[in-house]
């Protein structure tokens, strides 16, 4: 009759311990690293052409490939609706949904103010999909009832710091990094110290979301030099909205399964 207490007291030390290095490490970010402004180059695009009288047509358009995921994730989960990932997984693709209507009316006009709108869904997707994982593999009472609707109030606050902090004149983008960045490294941990062979969100899964991300963030990267590439079809950053699409479908056909 000990093996499980035992077994129980493992895995709460296990969950505490996961908590105090991702504690750790949002503390070395605010402490090691300067404040962020951002760059207001972030917002020249390579690929300035309009049509039928959209600005930008090309990555203002490409925006329905998150548009396409989210209904796509969502249409995955109507089987899954008495599992424990259904709310925050609901969550995450609302979010990938919404990303749709924020990033295209960012890359109509873009500048800080309309960017607010893109990252606003962004936050609320990274934070549904973290929150899945937590609720699945450590508790899932605690995952849906507690943690994701505190993650997913500390991600629409950090990019209101973000505006804030920029409409102060003091451009500070830690947090909102933090929360794009901090789930890629709390995730594999969490997936590796709380395996499970029945889980909805895979290695699989979240390994082709991962490489999809990433090719996503390079194509972003080399906008410009992809547009060249090309021939001038497509530039970097309109491919990088359906390859970072493309992270949700692989998290949608995992859930098929």
């Amino acid at each position: 009759m000990t093996v499980p207490a035992l077994t129980q007291t493992t895995e709460r030390q296990k969950a505490w311990a996961l908590g105090g290095a991702g504690a750790l490490i949002v503390a070395l970010v605010f402490i090691l690293v300067p404040p962020m402004a951002q760059d207001p180059a972030y917002h020249h695009f390579s690929d300035l052409r309009g049509w039928w009288g959209i600005a930008n047509f090309g990555d203002v358009v490409s925006n329905g490939a998150f548009l396409a995921a989210g209904l796509y994730g969502l249409w995955g989960l109507r089987r899954r609706r008495d599992e424990t990932v259904y709310i925050p997984l609901t969550v995450y693709f609302a979010g990938v949904m919404l990303v749709a209507p924020g990033s295209a009316y960012y890359h109509w006009a873009p500048d800080n103010a309309t960017l607010f709108w893109d990252r606003l869904p962004m936050a609320v997707a990274f934070m549904g999909v973290f929150s899945a994982v937590i609720a699945e593999r450590i508790d899932a009472k605690i995952g849906v009832r507690y943690v994701l609707p505190v993650l997913v109030v500390l991600g629409l606050a950090s990019v209101l710091y973000w505006r804030q902090s920029e409409l102060a004149g003091v451009g500070d983008l830690r947090a909102y990094a933090l929360v794009q960045f901090l789930p890629m490294i709390m995730l594999p941990a969490m997936m590796g110290m709380f395996d499970s062979d029945r889980a909805a969100i895979g290695w699989r899964a979240i390994g082709a979301a991962f490489v999809f991300y990433a090719l996503a963030k390079v194509a972003e990267y080399f906008d410009e030099q992809v547009l060249q590439l090309l021939g001038g079809a497509v530039s970097g950053h309109t491919l990088k909205h359906v390859l970072a699409a493309m992270s949700a479908v692989a998290l949608g056909m995992n859930l098929r399964r």
